[in-house]
């Protein structure tokens, strides 16, 4: 019988001890070169179950729970959140025209888009290079008001997700209804109110250098074949500009412990520990299916949305549809992920929360292919689901 002699790979914080196979699908991970550690927290009915990091950040350096992470399209919730609150407050409507908020927006034949196309990726204003962190905001947001909707695209009806062009104007409507810088208003109306201390979306430069080597690193862990590549390779999105400057759909960064404590309270209706930063109405109309049954002309597949969340599609094809939250969530699993690496989730059927992210970003076959691994096996070692036959 052979014995195994890899090192096992740092553990920091505390329940890996109740996810097993969890734990073991990570290691298994950093064996395969996928990524140098994670960060993992799960929680059932608001209490923690887990709140670990697995594995290393740099060369002599663990990764630690409280390190801030990239979040990267996971953030997209939360500026969701956001325009939820001003809709709330009476100062928009789902279905107001962006132009009615941003005059700019409406040139160039954009006067029909609404927010709730934005929300649904379905505006056609897909913008795969913005300027961003170099161009300042209102150069990326001129930017954007000068293009023209894609061709033979009526809003509404076709769908293609939106990396970063809609949430740039989401973020201008909100300063511009509320007064407040985006970043700064996220900060006091969400992240604050749940006692999200670390994270942000944007940073201070003195608050980025008093972090220090808890900003974590992020790494190229494919090669151009799309093998996984065995020396990573630092991606350059833990610096000055990528960490202090905001991107409303992509740069949220935090402990992925808050991302999950962020889930808690939609979760339970809005509200975390007294503290309410929606009502359940809103919470229930964020999480809702806006969009159902169309084609994704980025992801090259089926998918329904809600506004700024993915509700669980894998019912378009369980190991094929993107941003999945596992063949064993509920249909109830609302959420969303980023770019081959993270992921934040409620299942409400389970009273679920997850919030994971890997340092390491593979090839979409090996970043899907663990992912959905980590995720089921979260469910197993909870007694969520059968316990997969390994005979």
């Amino acid at each position: 019988m052979e014995t195994d002699t890899r090192a096992k790979p740092q553990i920091t914080g505390a329940g890996a001890d109740r996810l097993p196979a969890a734990v073991g699908e990570i290691a298994q991970g950093i064996d395969e070169g996928l990524h140098l550690g994670a960060q993992l927290y799960v929680s059932i009915g608001g209490r923690p179950v887990a709140d670990f990091a697995l594995g290393g950040d740099r060369e002599g350096r663990p990764l630690e729970p409280t390190d801030l992470a990239l979040w990267l399209s996971a953030t997209k919730p939360v500026t969701a959140v956001a325009v939820g609150q001003l809709w709330e407050r009476g100062l928009l409507a789902l279905d107001d025209p962006v132009a009615r908020h941003l005059p700019e927006f409406g040139e160039h034949g954009k006067g029909d888009i609404t927010l709730r196309h934005l929300l649904t990726h379905t505006g056609g204003i897909r913008m795969l290079e913005v300027g961003w962190p170099h161009a300042s905001w209102e150069e990326i947001l001129d930017k954007i008001c000068q293009r023209r909707p894609e061709p033979r695209w009526t809003a509404g009806e076709k769908a293609g997700y939106h990396l970063t062009s809609s949430w740039f104007v989401l973020g201008e409507v909100i300063r511009r209804l509320d007064g407040r810088p985006f970043s700064t208003y996220v900060r006091q109306e969400i992240f604050e109110p749940l006692d999200l201390d670390d994270s942000w979306i944007g940073m201070p430069e003195e608050t980025f250098e008093g972090y220090g080597d808890r900003i974590a690193k992020t790494y190229n862990t494919a090669d151009d074949e799309g093998a996984p590549f065995r020396r990573p390779r630092e991606h350059s999105w833990h610096g000055l500009e990528r960490v202090t400057r905001p991107s409303p759909g992509g740069n949220g960064r935090g402990p992925i412990r808050e991302l999950g404590r962020f889930y808690e309270a939609l979760a339970a209706g809005g509200a975390l520990d007294g503290r309410r930063i929606l009502r359940p109405q809103t919470v229930e109309a964020l999480t809702a299916r806006h969009r159902v049954g169309l084609y994704d002309h980025t992801f090259k597949h089926i998918l329904d949305w809600g506004l700024g969340f993915i509700p669980d599609s894998k019912q378009y094809g369980e190991d094929t549809v993107p941003y999945a939250y596992g063949r064993l969530c509920s249909r109830r699993t609302w959420g969303h992920s980023g770019y081959r690496s993270s992921t934040g989730f409620a299942d409400a059927a389970h009273g679920l929360v997850v919030a994971l992210v890997f340092n390491g970003t593979p090839d979409d076959a090996g970043h899907d292919r663990r992912m959905r691994r980590v995720l089921e096996a979260i469910y197993w070692d909870l007694g969520l689901a059968e316990t997969p036959d390994d005979s």
